[in-house]
């Protein structure tokens, strides 16, 4: 066995409950690092060209990397991955917490559930035992905070790590997350939908097995060195007001997504800025398992509240935009409750609010109407700019499928365009199905690159390219140096690939001085298996590479050139901000596409966005020639 990988594969069939177990092999666990990389790998491999995200041959899985366990700092992650309800393309996210460490110490590097279970059950994970429980008079219809509760309640040990959908996984939300740690989610690309479409609630792991590494003495010196180091100066600004020192940050360079992102300004930003947040609402700050940084920032609604009493959720900058500006919400009461919903019942909360804007606006241009709002009083004026309690509402409405809105806009914003019509896909603010992050992209055009190119739709997390506007690298109102912009995508790329594989916490990247080669000399400390930083980056590359190829393949199966998919939404090109520091900016069709055949030809790829044969032989990726 190698250090640190357990080698173990769990598979099991929801449809006959088998379950099986399998040994991985070490060049396997070299190649595709762990969690991202063995999720892109085994989607590949296993799951069939052009498959419903809802059917039961789906592979859902879960991956954990080398690290959980050790002492590497913010390393107790997991990733889970599967075809995206959302994007029909590869879909995959990341959670914190507890269920990496109890994963490992259970003996699983990597899980692979397929079929659909005749009836509600959930899994635990007991060291060696595996146990498929039906849960349909006990769990099912239940949101996950209630869940987690009882499932540990029910083996009387509060160390169990439990991670589950709730009511919007099971009514099938293309936003549906997952949940665990009640504060902690797998976001994006809905995944808790896929868990729904199983009739799989929950997943819990208790474990008790040792956790080795390969050179403790070395390792030893060296994590403590990359603790201290998450202690300092690269970590401060999450440690002191989080993310959501981002929101006044954003204001004032005119990319706060307002509105539906009709603009980059908000002009009550103050009201849910990071400073008002820390002054008015934070009541604690905690962190997850193996982590010295505690980002996470818990707000908390005073028990006299009259709509919302004794309310508590964490709350960070991505939950703000959303929640707030994109549906011109200044209350963060509101804010507050419509992230403890979107936990409890699990939607995204950055999708969940982007599709909320969608909602706003649809129903101002008449293609929602009163009547589709069903008949709570709360929208007794519609559903509006700015109605903080409305917004709360339609969160359930949407997880429950409870009222014809709520049912349309539980398909995410690009499917409630598609059902809804009248041009409405104009505004729905997704790239590829997935819902645009935090960044008015008219105001950022290396960030309207990365996330155009991104293969899991609209992402900020693939390549960091934000960065490179907000940093003044690059002029963020043009498109010049587009091969250089490229190159640097691709780096950020490759490098975001090996941190989701392995997988740790981004908020400690910075903290590898030396790059991937220092990523190479911890991982080899680990695992025992010789790695340098040329080989480490190779597997990025590797890895981003492979998953494009999957979204590929997928548009070939429907007949879609995929450049196609690499765009923004229309509003970008057609419709320039309304007002703010970035009144009349607009993204430049003809420029942005050059940019994008410039980042196509850095990454060796034809003008279709295809890798050529010369580059995948290259990546150790001869498998897919003559497949895309």
């Amino acid at each position: 066995m190698v250090e640190a990988y357990t080698q173990i594969c769990v598979r099991i069939d929801l449809t006959t409950g088998t379950v099986k177990k399998e040994k991985l092999d070490k060049e396997f666990c070299k190649n595709y690092i762990g969690g991202y990389g063995f999720i892109t790998k085994i989607l590949w491999d296993e799951c069939p060209v052009g498959i419903d995200p809802f059917d039961p041959q789906n592979p859902f899985i879960v991956a954990i990397g080398p690290f959980p366990g050790t002492i590497v700092p913010t390393s107790s992650k997991y990733a889970v991955g599967a075809k995206s309800p959302a994007s029909r393309r590869i879909g995959f996210g990341i959670s914190s917490g507890s269920v990496g460490a109890q994963m490992r110490r259970a003996g699983i590097d990597l899980l692979i559930i397929t079929g659909k279970s005749p009836e509600p059950v959930f899994i635990f994970f007991d060291d060696d035992a595996v146990k498929i429980i039906p849960c349909k008079d006990t769990l099912w219809g239940t949101d996950i905070w209630h869940t987690e509760e009882e499932i540990r309640n029910m083996f009387g040990d509060q160390r169990i790590a439990v991670m589950g959908c709730g009511q919007g996984g099971e009514n099938l939300s293309r936003l549906a997350c997952i949940t665990n740690d009640r504060a902690r989610q797998v976001g994006r690309t809905g995944m808790g939908a896929v868990m729904g479409s199983k009739n799989l609630k929950a997943l819990a792991f208790r474990g008790s097995k040792p956790i080795k590494v390969a050179k403790p003495k070395e390792f030893m010196v060296k994590a403590k060195e990359l603790i201290q180091l998450a202690n300092g100066k690269d970590t401060i600004k999450y440690r002191d007001l989080g993310t959501p020192i981002n929101v006044m940050k954003f204001n004032d360079l005119g990319v706060l997504p307002t509105k539906n992102f009709q603009t980059g300004f908000f002009e009550t930003a103050d009201k849910v800025s990071g400073e008002t947040m820390d002054e008015k609402w934070v009541v604690k700050k905690t962190g997850c398992s193996q982590c010295p940084i505690a980002c996470d920032h818990l707000c908390g609604i005073p028990k006299d509240h009259k709509d919302w009493p004794n309310v508590v959720s964490s709350v960070d900058f991505e939950s703000i935009y959303a929640l707030g500006p994109v549906c011109m919400v200044d209350d963060f009461a509101a804010i507050i409750k419509g992230v403890e919903l979107c936990d409890r019942y699990g939607i995204d909360t950055m999708s969940g609010g982007i599709t909320l804007g969608f909602g706003m606006e649809a129903y101002e241009k008449g293609l929602i109407t009163k009547e589709m709002l069903g008949d709570n009083p709360v929208y007794k004026d519609g559903f509006n700019w700015g109605d903080g309690k409305a917004m709360v509402q339609m969160i359930e409405d949407i997880c429950l499928r409870s009222t014809p809105a709520g049912d349309i806009l539980a398909e995410g914003s690009r499917g409630a365009a598609l059902k809804l019509g009248n041009d409405s896909i104009r505004y729905a603010m997704q790239i590829k199905g997935v819902g645009i992050p935090g960044y008015e992209l008219k105001g950022l055009s290396t960030a309207s690159i990365g996330f155009a190119v991104s293969v899991r739709g609209a992402c900020h997390l693939r390549s960091g390219s934000y960065g490179y506007d907000m940093k003044k690298k690059y002029d963020r109102s043009k498109y010049d140096q587009a091969e250089k912009r490229g190159k640097d995508l691709m780096g950020m790329e490759n490098y975001l690939a090996v941190i989701d594989s392995l997988v740790v916490c981004k908020f400690t990247r910075g903290i590898y001085h030396r790059g991937i080669p220092e990523v190479a000399e911890v991982y080899e400390m680990v695992t025992g298996i010789p790695m340098n930083g040329e080989e480490l980056e190779m597997c990025g590359t590797r890895i981003h590479d492979l998953a494009k190829c999957f979204n590929i393949r997928e548009c070939k199966f429907e007949g879609i050139d995929p450049a196609s998919e690499d765009t923004l939404p229309w509003r970008n090109f057609n419709e320039p901000n309304t007002d703010g520091p970035t009144k009349g900016w607009f993204n430049d069709e003809k420029e942005f596409k050059k940019a994008i055949l410039s980042y196509y030809k850095v990454h060796d790829w034809d003008e279709h966005g295809v890798p050529t044969e010369k580059a995948l032989k290259e990546r150790g990726l001869e498998f897919v020639i003559g497949k895309i």
